[in-house]
């Protein structure tokens, strides 16, 4: 439910960060496009004298200002026997699993050193292989170690099978790389393989009458590895050298349209990492027989007669590879597709990145609408063939991305141990007792209204928020719940809302425990997005003297929401508005609102096996005190429950009122005193908030948009 509220919260202080995570993010957009060109004579040779006033670089028809140039000559000697040719820059971070932070002079040598380098990562799709194809690609690589390797080249390798690992960073410790490549032994496979969709038609015929539909499998494993791809290219991003990405797999398939999404992202990120992704099916060279392997029975249904079996066959094949090559393709790389001679793609890797031009620029459409963009690299000199990749896809801001991408988005700002700080969020909790061991926690979030860009429509202005909170079990971080809503703003300009404040109520059913709330929250104007994390704890209450929920403190009543609620906030066809900066104005009313569970005759008429305690065996007396300092300025008449208001959830509820004109303007103390008679016990909590002078505001509108 949201709301509007009358006063702003201007005392409030923004949470944004759990306790020892970093309390600050700047975020850093880099609009250089690099392209990387090779340049050779007629006899194939390279050219290496060309300066940067020799290229002219045009985009989309539009010529581009060059304004950085960097010419790498790779030296190609062979490996000495040691096979030491200097360990290059240490821990050079391709997925953020670093042990240890570079000193600040390393990182400040980290472009010289890499000057003249060739940068490879080796990676191992152990997750789509089979015992077989781990061995044939692991011993591709040795056999490259072993007798290709060449001083300039610095490498990597990184391996996907439960999870994303950098076995070894970047060096060129012939015996580390040897060592990490070792260790991706046929045992180490998850195994994960493509499932069937549910169709029986040319499968095996294993008496098995069942074909289970493992469509959703499938997407998602197909996203981990292009997500897996991203995350390798994202991690090498500040280095502006060519990167060549060697990726072992055994075929990626897709599942129609599902797949689209993170196969942009993918190439994207190399592209603007400057990866090349070099793809190796390393299935190799294979046979299809229209009958299948002996190694399966034999197909159902009548496609091993009609042929539709061997064009099924060829058209898996086919789909597994798609992806292989739209990856190579797209980032400037090559795919190796249907050989055994599996080397041929280092051969490759050196030959494009033997010598080069490193190109930058930065392009005149500003654009941000992730279209493609067509890059052309011109040379006044005639005799020469020029090597480059053909574009790029623009960055995409908020305004241009897809549905399903903001969603990612809003999940990936909720996942982040970083804080979102673009938009003011602050945020208030209590806890009421529903039953034994059960709890509802009531959420409300605050949004300066002056931070929401509206949108002027006829005579409407009108904007949308996304809300999106989970909240986590403190010692197990298991999810407890979650909640996500799109709620749209449209009110008349009239009422000044920039003035006010936005109010979302939500709440959670929670049993006794610690927890981390985190709420995001994202106005869909530029896509703003603010965070807000606490921890909240809920009591056991079994053995305290006076069972007792939070004291709730508010100024508006708003007609209750349509939808069935637990909240104990709904009364009598209103709901108390929780006021989250405890801050009022000295013409509102403040409500209390707090309940008192089992007290003493009323556990022990439970105990008897009555259903309700009779009428005047409970006493309870309960009254508010105002302190301002050390004096006491105001205490609210004292009031008496005689029997539980509350009977289901066995509690005495109690709400006051008191006019705040009665007080001057100030800081208070508020001691809500509670004394249960029969039983001889009390509890005294407070709650602070801060009385200010009354100010000419614009009426708030009744009820929620």
């Amino acid at each position: 439910m949201i709301a509007w509220m009358a006063a702003p919260a201007p005392a409030l202080s923004q949470r944004t960060a759990s306790p020892g995570s970093t309390p600050y993010r700047i975020s850093v957009n880099s609009e250089l496009v690099l392209v990387n060109v090779t340049v050779r004579d007629r006899q194939g040779n390279f050219v290496k004298d060309l300066k940067a006033d020799d290229f002219s670089v045009v985009e989309d028809g539009k010529a581009q200002k060059i304004s950085s140039f960097d010419f790498e000559n790779i030296d190609v000697a062979p490996l000495t026997a040691s096979g030491a040719a200097g360990s290059g820059p240490a821990q050079i971070v391709i997925a953020g699993q670093q042990r240890a932070q570079a000193p600040p002079a390393q990182a400040n040598n980290a472009s010289d050193e890499l000057r003249n380098r060739r940068l490879m990562v080796m990676f191992f799709d152990l997750s789509g292989m089979d015992a077989d194809q781990i061995e044939r690609s692991v011993k591709t690589a040795q056999e490259y170690l072993d007798k290709r390797m060449t001083p300039a080249d610095l490498i990597s390798v990184v391996s996907l099978g439960t999870q994303l690992t950098v076995n070894q960073d970047f060096t060129a410790d012939k015996a580390l790389l040897a060592k990490a490549i070792d260790k991706l032994n046929p045992n180490s496979s998850s195994g994960f393989e493509a499932g069937a969709t549910g169709d029986t038609e040319s499968t095996p015929d294993d008496a098995n009458s069942f074909s289970a539909d493992d469509s959703e499998f499938n997407i998602f494993n197909t996203d981990r590895r292009l997500e897996a791809l991203k995350t390798v290219a994202l991690g090498m991003a500040q280095i502006e050298q060519r990167k060549s990405l060697i990726y072992f797999s055994a075929g990626v398939s897709q599942t129609g349209v599902e797949n689209q999404a993170e196969l942009r992202a993918a190439i994207n990120a190399a592209v603007q990492a400057n990866v090349a992704i070099y793809a190796v099916d390393i299935r190799g060279l294979e046979a299809m027989p229209p009958g299948g392997s002996a190694s399966q029975a034999s197909l159902r249904g009548v496609g091993l007669y009609s042929g539709s079996a061997i064009q099924g066959q060829y058209d898996q094949n086919f789909a597994t590879q798609e992806t292989l090559y739209a990856v190579a393709h797209d980032t400037g790389g090559q795919a190796f597709l249907d050989s055994n001679d599996f080397g041929k793609v280092f051969d490759r890797v050196q030959q494009d990145t033997a010598c080069y031009y490193v190109l930058g620029y930065r392009s005149t459409n500003s654009a941000r609408d992730g279209r493609y963009r067509h890059i052309q690299v011109k040379l006044a000199r005639k005799d020469v063939k020029l090597e480059y990749r053909a574009g790029y896809y623009a960055p995409r801001d908020f305004q241009h991305s897809s549905q399903s991408d903001r969603e990612d988005e809003l999940q990936a700002e909720l996942a982040s141990d970083l804080p979102a700080t673009d938009l003011p969020v602050f945020l208030s909790t209590a806890y009421f007792r529903l039953a034994d061991g059960r709890f509802f926690v009531p959420v409300s979030i605050v949004v300066p209204g002056s931070e929401i860009p509206f949108t002027k429509n006829a005579d409407k202005d009108k904007a949308t928020l996304d809300f999106a909170g989970s909240v986590r079990d403190s010692a197990s971080k298991l999810p407890m719940g979650s909640a996500r809503e799109t709620v749209k703003l449209n009110l008349d300009e009239s009422q000044q809302v920039r003035r006010r404040s936005v109010q979302y109520n939500t709440g959670f059913t929670l049993p006794p425990g610690t927890y981390h709330l985190k709420f995001i929250v994202r106005e869909n104007q530029s896509g703003r997005m603010g965070s807000f994390e606490t921890d909240i704890v809920i009591p056991d209450l079994k053995k305290a003297a006076i069972k007792m929920s939070s004291v709730a403190i508010g100024s508006q009543l708003q007609p209750a929401p349509k939808k069935k609620t637990e909240s104990p906030l709904v009364r009598d066809g209103n709901e108390l508005l929780l006021n989250v900066a405890h801050v009022f104005s000295s013409n509102q009313t403040l409500y209390f609102y707090y309940e008192v569970y089992d007290p003493a005759k009323a556990r022990a008429t439970e105990a008897a096996g009555a259903k309700q305690p009779p009428k005047g065996s409970v006493r309870l007396l309960t009254s508010v005190a105002f302190f301002n300092g050390k004096l006491k300025t105001y205490e609210t008449p004292l009031v008496e429950a005689t029997e539980l208001n509350a009977p289901d959830r066995h509690a005495a509820a109690f709400q006051l009122q008191v006019p705040l004109e009665k007080l001057r303007p100030g800081l208070y103390t508020c001691q809500v005193n509670v004394i249960d008679d029969a039983g001889g016990t009390f509890a005294f909590p407070r709650v602070a908030l801060l009385v200010r002078e009354n100010k000419t505001v614009a009426p708030a509108p009744n009820g929620g948009q």
